[in-house]
């Protein structure tokens, strides 16, 4: 598809739900109320859904949302690789065909939407949502540029992760350049935590496992410990970037409770390991230095799986 096709999809209908995934980050919710935005500014009507609805740390991004009444006639999903990812009270877009277009960056995606725009070497779906803008030649809002901006913030963990572009960096500046406030949503993303978060990271630290000369290094998230250390479940994002953050690891490994027996994993490498690869293994994906998946089984056997294909990637051991 070329970006021109998909601003016809807009021009040419109406009723749009943005779907966004489970466990919303920066990025998808930049997108999906960045796109509203745009929508709705064009005379269309349009909603955002989440699963899981929109969590504080994000709350300038959604800040004067409200959700239209209309018959949805248009479905579009932004960063979302699999329909799995739409999580359980959005799992009625799962079924073949009722997906309208699909727009992402992860080489991971499934094409499950009618049609689909993907972008693996966009360090964001922002990036790419930008673009689209752009090629419109619709103005581009201070606010619709802060949700833009906080996406690509967010997914290149502020412009430090490996897939920070120069594009990225060049698509920043000209939204900076719209006047956005980056200094605060930079703080608000990455330097600000609550007494709780701090307290749930010192746990974390104390609790790492370590594995393979601790190259692998290992943290258990359990639903009877999130709900004992009473705070939001926003409050546990972004733990998966702890266990890489160790000197000499390689392969950082989060192990998050949904369900009984059901786990979501998230995978952080370096350069020595791709994590999409390691994800695949278990039927998930994602990018190659963060991916991530979801397993249904007990604890031990989750942590007995992921370990053994962890020493695969820095042993070489075979099956």
């Amino acid at each position: 598809m070329t970006f021109s096709e998909i601003n016809r999809i807009f021009e040419e209908n109406d009723n749009f739900t943005i779907l966004t995934h489970k466990s919303p980050d920066g990025d998808t919710l930049g997108c999906g109320f960045a796109l509203c935005e745009f929508l709705r500014r064009m005379g269309k009507k349009a909603n955002v859904l989440n699963s899981e609805g929109f969590p504080d740390r994000y709350n300038f991004i959604y800040e004067g949302y409200y959700e239209q009444q209309f018959e949805e006639k248009y479905v579009i999903a932004v960063d979302i690789a699999d329909t799995i990812l739409l999580g359980h009270n959005l799992e009625r877009y799962a079924k073949e065909g009722a997906i309208d277009l699909c727009i992402d960056h992860h080489i991971s995606n499934k094409h499950y939407a009618k049609q689909t725009y993907v972008d693996p070497d966009a360090s964001a779906a922002a990036l790419i949502m930008y673009k689209i803008f752009k090629e419109s030649g619709r103005q581009i809002t201070k606010h619709i540029a802060e949700s833009l901006y906080t996406g690509i913030a967010t997914d290149t963990g502020c412009f430090k992760y490996e897939n920070t572009t120069p594009e990225a960096h060049r698509i920043s500046a000209e939204l900076m350049e719209l006047g956005i406030d980056f200094t605060t949503i930079n703080r608000k993303m990455f330097d600000v935590k609550s007494k709780a978060r701090l307290r749930i990271e010192q746990s974390v630290a104390r609790h790492m496992e370590y594995y393979f000369d601790d190259r692998c290094s290992l943290i258990v998230l359990t639903k009877e410990m999130m709900e004992e250390a009473g705070v939001e479940a926003s409050e546990f994002e972004g733990l998966a970037s702890i266990p890489l953050s160790v000197e000499g690891v390689l392969i950082g490994i989060t192990i998050k409770q949904r369900h009984e027996n059901v786990y979501k994993i998230s995978v952080r490498t370096t350069e020595a390991v791709d994590a999409s690869a390691f994800c695949k293994n278990f039927g998930g994906g994602g990018h190659i230095r963060a991916a991530g998946c979801e397993i249904h089984a007990p604890l031990a056997e989750v942590r007995s799986m992921l370990l053994m294909q962890a020493d695969k990637e820095l042993n070489g051991t075979k099956e």
